[in-house]
């Protein structure tokens, strides 16, 4: 299960060294609801290998702030605590799943 990710607990998440996937999103988003199972799913393939969570806007405003997130959903791909890429919009599975293999 993807993991819920807040201002509280990223640092320590980015610390383990792995790869995060950080999923943006809020509740009333259409699109962030629609790409839900995809990213529910590479938590569980990529378990052990990334850390693979989600953010909700509603709940953790100042950790999308601190990101520039300005439109949901938005998945960001963090390596070594740096933004190596982003996906903005909803997405086929494959374009996700390129992204975090690119950083694995």
């Amino acid at each position: 299960m993807a993991q819920k990710i807040t201002s509280d607990n990223l640092q320590a998440l980015i610390a383990t060294g792995k790869p995060v996937v950080l999923d943006f999103w809020a509740t009333w988003c259409g699109p962030c609801r629609m790409i839900a199972p995809t990213i529910e799913a590479l938590a569980q393939e990529y378990d052990g290998q990334a850390i693979v969570g989600k953010c909700d806007i509603e709940e953790d405003e100042e950790l999308a702030m601190q990101y520039g997130v300005r439109n949901i959903p938005t998945v960001l791909f963090i390596k070594d605590g740096k933004v190596v890429d982003k996906q903005v919009g909803a997405a086929p599975r494959p374009v996700f799943e390129e992204k975090l293999k690119a950083i694995l």
